[in-house]
Formats: structure tokens, sequence, C-alpha cells
């Protein structure tokens, strides 16, 4: 396997190198792969400065056959891209292939939404000379992309959140280059990708600064990106350690940047009395599948559980129970992450008042075995490191008193990605009074369903308030994510053949607009 690294599409490589690790073993794969050189992490800031103005004026139906282009290139690799994930992740090849589908239909969306026009956010108002007391001049207003934009792979998605991920579509979908620091865990997959995003750079003639792909393991090679000037925004997916970090540096700069970082969330599901006494041994089963799936390595796990005390909690418990102890230990993303998970589950059970309730099988250290457990909801108000999240397939379920304590309850938590309710009918009145808390607290609320899974669409929010991510304004799936990377600018009085062409009279590319009298 090519072990380069791409800088404005051209193969490069360097002295040092690493390797990839085959997750189910730990055991080193074949293959070496060249550490970018801080210069030449420079250079890909530079060169994607350099082709910014030119790419940011692209047609929208120029930019829209990009991003298609790179979801065929991607198709053309599926084969090669999904064994060598398979290798460097331990997902079995189903999910993989689904994952892939969905990073082509990503950028497929984008494509769409690029070609309808309506992110331009084109405004007009007439000049209304004869006003009193004063005359308005012409207005119009229009976004313009960022910048350069830096994108880092996550650990959990090595393809629909990675190189040719949501982050890098969204940006390049608004016009901005993209430098993407590989996952250090899955080199060769991020080397897949990215030659399959070079390719369709240069098969549409753009400048092969749009594109840069830089590789290694540490954090260096990270905190030089975000600090380089010439990048504008940051896209990152991955532990709130790291993407305070990266803020941190962002903030820190001569000219501070937004950090778009998806990181911790706990997902709190609410059990409602009539949801319990209708289907609890159903909601247990469901709730295991949900917390398990995939070693429970997903963003939007249900890593805490609410309910009132009663004998149909009881019987809920023991459904889940029976369930999770036939779940087998499963492979996890790396070592690292394993251990991080064993750790976390440690200091959960050593808690006050936290009793196991089901353990699956133990696995070996690269595996991640089930645990369920509990706590009344006085131990969690007063140990709030309790909600601590557990990247894994683990889950807190709390006995509550009261309708009173779970709202306390609620009130407590720390920004969220999502919260679900399972109600019926006769829940009604209990759920409404908490759903303007969690509007507070959340990105997405779900009824009788379960977190896990992200609809990739117009209306899907994939965000939340700090923790869950850095700036609970945006989302980092779906069509508003392009939002992220643009910015308005007005034009009072210019004239016509001075403005751009999203704001000219004729409208030559044939943008939706806002007009005003």
């Amino acid at each position: 396997m090519n072990g380069a690294y791409l800088i404005g599409g051209e193969n490069r490589t360097s002295s040092e190198t690493f390797g990839g690790i085959e997750a189910a073993t730990g055991q080193p794969l074949d293959g070496a792969f060249s550490i970018t050189p801080q210069g030449d992490i420079a250079q890909a800031c530079a060169l994607a400065a350099a082709a910014f103005d030119a790419y940011r004026e692209t047609t929208p139906a120029a930019r829209a056959a990009f991003l298609e282009a790179i979801a065929t290139a991607l198709e053309a690799r599926a084969e090669a891209i999904i064994a060598r994930a398979m290798l460097e992740t331990g997902l079995p090849q189903g999910r993989l292939a689904g994952e892939l589908g969905r990073t082509t239909g990503q950028l497929r969306l984008f494509a769409t939404v690029v070609r309808e026009g309506a992110w331009a956010g084109a405004v007009i108002e007439a000049a209304l000379p004869d006003r009193q007391p004063l005359p308005r001049p012409a207005l119009a207003s229009r976004t313009i992309p960022l910048g350069p934009v830096a994108v880092f792979g996550a650990s959990n998605f090595p393809l629909a959140f990675s190189v040719a991920g949501g982050d890098t579509a969204s940006a390049l979908a608004a016009g901005c280059p993209v430098v993407v620091k590989a996952h250090p865990a899955h080199p060769g997959t991020s080397r897949l990708a990215g030659e399959a995003i070079a390719e369709a750079v240069a098969q549409c003639g753009l400048p092969g600064g749009v594109f840069s792909l830089v590789q290694g393991p540490g954090n260096d090679i990270g905190t030089a990106l975000v600090a380089d000037p010439a990048i504008k925004a940051v896209g990152f997916t991955g532990s709130r350690r790291g993407g305070v970090a990266l803020m941190a540096v962002a903030a820190a700069r001569p000219e501070p940047i937004p950090v778009y970082a998806e990181m911790s969330s706990i997902n709190p599901v609410l059990l409602f009395p009539g949801a319990l006494a209708d289907r609890a041994e159903d909601l247990g089963k469901a709730y295991v599948g949900s917390l398990s799936l995939f070693a429970g390595q997903f963003c939007t796990n249900p890593g805490l559980v609410i309910a009132l005390d009663s004998p149909d909690l009881d019987r809920f418990l023991a459904a889940a129970a029976q369930a999770l102890a036939g779940v087998a230990p499963q492979v996890m993303l790396t070592g690292a992450i394993a251990a991080a998970y064993a750790k976390g589950i440690a200091t959960l059970t050593a808690g006050e008042g936290v009793s196991i309730v089901a353990a699956g099988p133990d696995g070996n250290a690269q595996s991640g075995a089930a645990r369920l457990l509990t706590v009344d909801a006085a131990h969690l108000l007063a140990n709030p490191a309790l909600t601590e999240e557990v990247f894994g397939p683990s889950s807190l379920v709390v006995r509550a008193k009261s309708t009173d304590e779970i709202a306390a309850l609620l009130e407590g938590l720390e920004g969220q990605l999502t919260a679900t309710l399972h109600i019926t009918d006769a829940d009604h009145a209990l759920a409404a009074p908490l759903i303007p808390v969690l509007e507070r607290k959340v990105g997405r609320i779900l009824a009788n369903g379960w977190p896990t899974g992200v609809e990739v669409s117009r209306s899907m929010v994939h965000g939340g308030p700090f923790p869950a991510t850095s700036d609970g304004r945006s989302t980092s799936v779906g069509a508003m994510a392009i939002h992220r990377f643009l910015r308005p600018v007005c034009y009072q009085a210019l004239p016509d053949a001075l403005l751009p062409q999203a704001l000219q009279a004729a409208n030559p590319q044939g943008l939706p607009r806002q007009t005003f009298a």
C-alpha cells in the first residue's frame, strides 16, 4: 500500500514512518506510512490558501459535480477501502459497507444542496432614494466560505466522519479547501479515501490545493495544522480532551478561529410509566441491542437511563440483564480505547451507590465486555462525575423517587447530543414539562426509538450544548452542516458589474434570492 501523504495532490514521503495496527490482535499491519513533517504541513495550508479564491467562486454546478466525482471515486475503491478498514478498526464488513454508502450519500446530498443554492443566502434590497427622513442605499448580501478548513478523522467512523466524511463534504460544498489530518489508527483506509478525493480534484480541473492529506501519530501535527494562519476553521470528532485542546490552540492564535468539535455525550433515555407498563421486557432487550451495538462505540450510545422506581422498572432491568448476559465481548477500535473503557468501568463501579446489574463475558485486552449498572437518583445528584462518558458497551440506569428528582437530574446534566423519551399517550402530561428542559440540554429529542443511528437529512441536528459539541448552534450531520463554514457579506451601493454573480441583476447562476423593494 502507498504510504505517502498528499500535499496538494502530490505524493510525498519522509524518512520518519509509522504503521497500522490490526484492531483484533494488536499486531502491526504490513506497510509503512510517512509522517508528514512540519514544513509540508505548512505547505499544505499555503496551497489551500492559494486555491481558495478560485475554488470558492466555482459555479454551483461545478462544485456539485466535484462532490459527485468524489463519491464515484470512493465507490470504485470500495472493496479495497472496506477490506483495509476491517483490519484497522475490527468493524465487520456489513457495517463498513453501510458506512461507505452513508459517506457517498452525504457527498451526493451536499451536491444537491449546492445546486439548489439556498446556502448562498442571497438577499437584495432596492435603493429607496426618496425615503424620509433618510434615503436607503441599495443593499445586498450573500454568504461566502470562511477559507481553508482543517478536518480531523474520527476513530469510530473511519469513513463517514473521516477523510471524505461529513466535515470534509460540508466544507468542500461551502467552497472551502480542506486539509485532512488522518486518524493514526486508520492510515491505510485514510490513504485510499484521500486518493479518491485527489483523483476527483484532478478530474474536475481544480487547483491541487483544494485537498491535502497529512498523517502521523502524536499531537504535534494537529496542533501545527490548527495554529497555521491559513486555516480558518476546524472540524473535529473525538474525545473531550482532544477537542478542548484544539479549541485552546485556535483561541490562542493572533486570529482566533472557530472549532466545530463533537466530543462527549451520554444521551439520556427517559422511560415513562405507561411505556414501562406496556412493554418493559421489549424495551429492556432493545436497550441492550442499542448500547452494545458495535461495542457501544457510538457518540449517540444510550449511556444513561432514567425512570421512576417501580416493579415495571424491575421487569425492564431483568429483561436487560438477561439480554446483556449473552452479549459476547467485541473488538474495540484500538487497544487504547479498550484500556480507557476498562478504566472507565472500574471508576464507575467504584462510585458510591453504584451496583452492577449484569455483565457480559470478559474478553482480551483488545475487546470490551458489556456492563449494565444501576444507581439511585440521590447518589447521582450527589456525585455528578457518575455522568461522565464511558465510551463503550455500558450504561447506567437511574432509579428516581419522583418526577421532581427526574427534573433535577436533567437540569444537572451537561449538554448532550440526544435525549430519548419512551412514552405512551398516558405519559404526555408527565413528559410535557420536561421538553423545555431537554431543548436547553440537547440537539435532538426522539420518542420511542434509540439514539444510535443518525439520519443524513436536511433537518437532522447532530450537535448540542457543550461538551456534546464546542458550538451548540451547529450540526455536523445533515444539510445544515454547510453553514458552519460560511459567513455573511453585505454590499452597499456597488455597481451591478462589481457585484458577485449571486447578486447581479441577471442572476447568471440562477440562484434563489430574496428581493425587497
